[in-house]
């Protein structure tokens, strides 16, 4: 580990929203800040294969096959299939401009762990994803089922992150209805990373869109921790199940927890596309 990675402080950035508005306000913290995407890009690319299909052919089986594996296992191989059937980055970049993803850039080279996104455009691609907002009607009611089906199947190891904040923490993992799609990756250049979350919980019985990027930490559990925290406070404070506020775009841990038993994302990574490993 450099130097620069000894000393760096993570960031972390939060936008929650509830699903069906009322008198609860969003809660954000710096939801403008651009993050590596890591595996949350899989929800943008399967949302671009649908609308890069649609008029022309029925999403074949195949396609089905590698979409399950991409999210609900975070299946790399499978990302790097429906990232070249949905037209790459041009094909990925026109779909975000569809769902009002404002702040996203897919990386040109392939690489599509290392887009760069805001955890604002993350809350918006859920919203498209549940026909809520401007962009409601983008995707077909078809298919925002499938991909949050898809959601709700990832496997009881990969439920972390955004889940904590829901009414079924604390569960057996696996056994919630909550929608999550999460992501991890460790930068090359650094040792330090980056670890996102985003999805659908229920709080306090009120569903919740919610989104949380992070980098900069030292291992993948304390990021998984600090994500968590921050996942928990966005929601809490708006419905009174925790009062903790929010950072100020740095993230809190408490320490170095031990590894949470069957969660590690390293046990997920394999191999993305290229030089860095995105899970």
């Amino acid at each position: 580990m450099n130097k620069r990675s000894a000393t760096a402080s993570p960031r972390l950035a939060v936008a929650a929203e509830p699903l069906h508005g009322g008198r609860l306000d969003p809660a954000a913290r710096a939801e403008r800040r651009r993050f590596v995407a890591a595996s949350v890009m899989k929800v943008h690319i399967l949302a671009a294969l649908l609308l890069r299909v649609r008029g022309t052919r029925e999403v074949t089986a195949q396609e089905r096959t590698w979409a399950a594996a991409m999210i609900e296992r975070s299946d790399n191989e499978a990302a790097n299939a429906l990232w070249r059937a949905a037209g790459g980055a041009e094909g990925v970049a026109a779909a975000g401009r569809l769902l009002g993803l404002a702040d996203t850039s897919p990386a040109e080279d392939g690489r599509w762990g290392l887009t760069t996104t805001t955890a604002a455009d993350q809350l918006a691609l859920l919203r498209a994803v549940h026909g809520r907002g401007p962009r409601a009607h983008v995707l077909t009611r078809p298919e925002r089922r499938w991909v949050r089906e898809l959601m709700r199947g990832v496997v009881p190891s990969q439920r972390w992150g955004v889940t904590a904040a829901g009414d079924s923490a604390g569960t057996a993992p696996g056994s919630a209805a909550d929608e999550v799609k999460n992501g991890w990756l460790p930068r090359t250049a650094t040792g330090l990373w980056v670890i996102n979350s985003v999805g659908r919980v229920t709080v306090a019985g009120r569903p919740w869109l919610l989104a949380v990027l992070s980098d900069g930490h030292r291992t993948a559990e304390e990021g998984i921790a600090a994500v968590e925290a921050a996942a928990r406070a966005a929601v809490g404070a708006r419905t009174g199940t925790l009062a903790a506020p929010l950072t100020d775009g740095r993230a809190v841990a408490p320490g170095p927890p031990d590894p949470p038993a069957g969660r590690s994302p390293a046990s997920r990574r394999g191999p993305a596309a290229d030089a860095e490993s995105a899970g």
